[in-house]
């Protein structure tokens, strides 16, 4: 049996831009990315926790070392500069390679964007 969990989290990024003229996606700054394990044009969930919003939409490599989370395209609409998300991907395992498994979660310091180290 398949089942499908969460491979990689950024929990509470803050929105620095929306850009509402662009093809789609959600830029996200490439330590950011690395340190959650995700790629470019990878499927990502997000959630808005200023407004409840909800959608999907893939990943777009932004500038390493910015903090830079920009939401584009019709995505824009759904998020404010400074709104809070929680961006995450899932995977398909098999259901018994699922128990052992631990995703990739990140805390980055909200008011940056940017990795805390210990």
């Amino acid at each position: 049996m398949m089942i499908e969990i969460v491979k990689s989290k950024i929990h509470r990024v803050s929105v620095t831009d929306a850009n509402l003229n662009y093809i789609g996606s959600i830029t996200i700054d490439e330590d950011l990315m690395d340190a959650a394990n995700l790629i470019p044009y990878e499927k990502v969930s997000v959630v808005n926790n200023n407004n409840g919003e909800r959608f999907e939409t893939y990943v777009i490599k932004g500038e390493r070392g910015t903090g830079t989370i920009c939401l584009n395209g019709a995505a824009a609409r759904k998020v404010q500069p400074g709104d809070v998300l929680i961006i995450m991907s899932y995977a398909l395992m098999d259901f018994e390679e699922a128990k052992a498994f631990r995703p990739a979660i990140v805390f980055p310091d909200t008011s940056t964007n940017r990795l805390v180290h210990p």
